[in-house]
């Protein structure tokens, strides 16, 4: 069965996470990925996180099915190398500052005259115009430019970062979803196109509409540690054996299932129960109510009541009870696959599901370079120019 992208070829030009990410996302899917890394300078996710072995975990995943190049592209070799590739790939995928490319000669115009169907995703910080556009950005600039980091925390409390990296992932999904639009335009119009993708933007789209409830209201949005301003009861509860429950309303009827579980029916027939927002503005009376009714009860039987009741509710998991969760392993979430360096391992498997074209991980990440002569061979490269490339150190 062909996948879902295959024939698809991408050129994965990027660094760190939110360009590879989307890379990542369409090689699960059947494309063709190259990975184009400096010979002595490769992608730096390969250092990034825990190692075993001195393999980085991350890059096992984040470098999955790709196919991996060495090419110095400062160099006129590896440009060479480049623009070769460039001319039967689909989409080229790059986060160097804005006019890099350009000064080695391989900007969009030079990359289009070669491929005029040539797809090029930037991934920058900044974006490619504006005051701060050369300025380095990375995804924890995002998280504070966007104001997650403002509205994140408890209220008196400072703001707060993520220990992930949220404003990449969120980038690298949304650049996934850029490349598909611009393929299907492609489809209709023949061409090729730029995109400008700037890691302070997806994150801020996502986080509700404080742009117009500014615009309109003048407000900001403020810090409610695990509560929200758009529904109660909604935080963390602590049952009777230490565990933590998660706990959510955002429908009206499971709000009203939740309050008649622990034992408090007349606040529904509050005026102020009628909407979540208005809930919420008295979360203090429903987390009491709530709280004290999980305090007094160990996490399985809480669980059990809650399910009972059809109302929402998860115990706070950390990665062992991942492993161990009966539904994602009835969704195949977590991945088996062996590794040539570390042999059995998993990681998270593709994001979703298809009937006909399912994704798949076919191999985990490689080492820097390692099909290299196998790649250029393939793009008309013989054995003697493959190898005077590398005796000048353009390739490895």
């Amino acid at each position: 069965m062909d996948s879902a992208l295959s024939g698809l070829r991408i050129i994965d030009c990027a660094t760190l996470f939110a360009g590879p990410f989307a890379a990542t996302m369409l090689g699960d899917f059947g494309a063709d990925v190259i990975k184009v890394e400096h010979p002595r300078r490769p992608d730096p996710s390969r250092g990034h996180g825990a190692t075993k072995d001195g393999q980085g975990l991350w890059w096992k995943s984040l470098g999955r099915n790709k196919r991996t190049v060495a090419a110095d592209l400062k160099s006129d070799d590896g440009r060479a190398v480049l623009l070769k590739l460039v001319e039967s790939a689909d989409v080229l995928i790059e986060n160097f500052r804005p006019g890099t490319l350009d000064r080695w000669g391989l900007g969009f115009d030079e990359l289009t005259r070669v491929n005029p169907r040539l797809i090029v995703l930037r991934v920058t910080g900044f974006g490619q115009i504006g005051p701060r556009r050369s300025d380095p950005g990375f995804g924890t600039l995002a998280e504070a430019m966007s104001g997650f980091a403002a509205m994140t925390g408890e209220a008196d409390g400072p703001p707060t970062l993520p220990p992930f990296a949220l404003a990449d992932g969120v980038a690298g999904l949304t650049a996934a979803y850029a490349i598909m639009v611009a393929l299907w335009s492609r489809e209709r119009t023949g061409r090729g196109q730029e995109i400008d993708l700037a890691l302070i933007e997806p994150l801020l789209g996502i986080l509700g509409p404080q742009i117009s409830t500014y615009d309109q209201l003048g407000r900001k949005p403020v810090r409610t540690g695990n509560r929200t301003t758009n529904n109660s009861p909604r935080n963390t509860y602590r049952t009777r054996d230490g565990k933590w429950l998660a706990i959510s309303t955002s429908s009206q009827s499971i709000a009203e299932r939740v309050l008649r579980l622990v034992g408090h029916p007349e606040y529904i027939d509050e005026p102020w129960f009628a909407t979540g927002q208005q809930r919420a503005q008295h979360s203090d009376v429903l987390d009491a109510a709530v709280g004290a009714w999980v305090a007094e009860r160990d996490s399985g039987e809480a669980l059990a009541a809650f399910s009972a009741a059809e109302a929402a509710a998860s115990l706070i998991y950390d990665v062992e009870d991942i492993m161990n969760d009966e539904q994602y392993q009835a969704l195949g979430t977590i991945h088996a696959i062996d590794d040539p360096d570390l042999g059995p391992m998993k990681m998270t498997n593709v994001f979703f599901r298809m009937s006909e074209t399912p994704g798949e991980i076919r191999f985990t990440g490689r080492a820097t370079g390692a099909d290299t002569d196998a790649v250029l061979r393939e793009h008309g490269f013989d054995p003697e120019q493959i190898e005077a490339m590398r005796q000048k150190g353009a390739i490895a």
